[in-house]
């Protein structure tokens, strides 16, 4: 693994209630047991911008690339790809678990594009973690504050997340197409602040 993770550092910053995780029965046999499945069913993920997929109510299994797109749109996808498991949404594509490289992909069924999104679970959980904390903890400093400053902040706030994940992992802001890049550009924008976060507080009262 990429980065170390662990359930108690992430309950730590999130508390248990807000980490998703997936039991081993949702994979198929062959995956279950690999670095990467086992990681989703024991560390988990935080929720709020990336949500994990819920397993079929009657099988009980996470559906599969086939079951959610036409795999054979999609020029750059591996041949087996249809056969990976769906574990995720973020933005508009699915995420998928290559279990032979250990890799995630991200699926735009609207595009009909494929991109290696991340080199193992362990990086998605922790882009996932940063960005996610930034959007619970960053503050603006409201009515008699600077709003130009506090954005020139949160950008560089974006911009340390990408730089620090892409010293280890080069692929989740490969590039400014990858649905992270344009996530980063939505959050220094403002935007994806929710509920009772000190940010949406302070941006929409």
């Amino acid at each position: 693994m990429l980065f170390n993770v662990t359930r108690s550092e992430l309950a730590d910053i999130f508390g248990g209630d807000q980490l998703a995780t997936l039991p081993a029965t949702a994979f198929p046999p062959s995956t279950a047991d690999t670095e990467g499945a086992r990681l989703l069913q024991t560390v988990g993920i935080p929720t709020g911008t990336l949500w994990l997929r819920e397993p079929d109510e009657d099988s009980g299994r996470l559906p599969l690339v086939q079951d959610v797109v036409d795999a054979e749109d999609f020029e750059d996808a591996s041949e087996d790809a249809g056969e990976w498991p769906v574990i995720g949404w973020l933005l508009n594509a699915h995420l998928a678990l290559d279990p032979s490289s250990g890799k995630v992909h991200a699926f735009d069924a609207d595009e009909k594009t494929v991109q290696e999104l991340h080199t193992d679970v362990s990086s998605l959980v922790q882009v996932t973690l940063r960005f996610q904390r930034l959007l619970e903890e960053f503050t603006f400093s409201g009515d008699d504050g600077d709003d130009e400053a506090d954005f020139e902040r949160l950008e560089r706030e974006v911009a340390r997340i990408r730089q620090e994940a892409s010293s280890i992992d080069q692929l989740p802001f490969q590039d400014d197409e990858t649905v992270w890049s344009m996530l980063g550009e939505e959050i220094a924008a403002g935007q994806r602040f929710k509920g009772n976060s000190p940010g949406a507080r302070s941006l929409y009262g």
